[in-house]
């Protein structure tokens, strides 16, 4: 879980907890009203968190994140088909449903 990393990189429960809500797109409004605290203490978080994690912003601050979450859809996506190829599809069956790209197609263009 994300808040136990930020936890090991040195922030507190509450800080941990304020950036995991960032990274899920909230707003400092949003936050506060979730964890029944103002504005104003969510800032204070934000620039404990900002010291302690080295970054300058918000977004420096999810891209930090960004590496160690879990993306839950994406394995939840991984046993869907493929559109357009589905298993046992030979080379043949799969290239020739080709998109036509203006007057040429796009093996044409490859062909080259």
């Amino acid at each position: 879980m994300l808040r136990n990393i930020l936890v090991k990189n040195g922030l507190s429960q509450r800080e941990s907890e304020v950036a995991e809500l960032i990274t899920q797109g909230l707003s400092n409004k949003e936050i506060a009203n979730r964890l029944f605290v103002t504005e104003k203490t969510i800032k204070f978080h934000l620039t404990n968190i900002y010291k302690k994690m080295y970054v300058k912003s918000r977004s420096k601050l999810i891209v930090w994140c960004m590496p160690h979450l879990k993306f839950i859809e994406m394995k939840a996506n991984a046993n869907q088909a493929v559109p357009g190829f589905t298993a046992g599809n030979t080379e043949e069956e799969a290239t020739s449903s080709i998109i036509p790209a203006g007057r040429s197609t796009i093996s044409d263009n490859n062909s080259n």
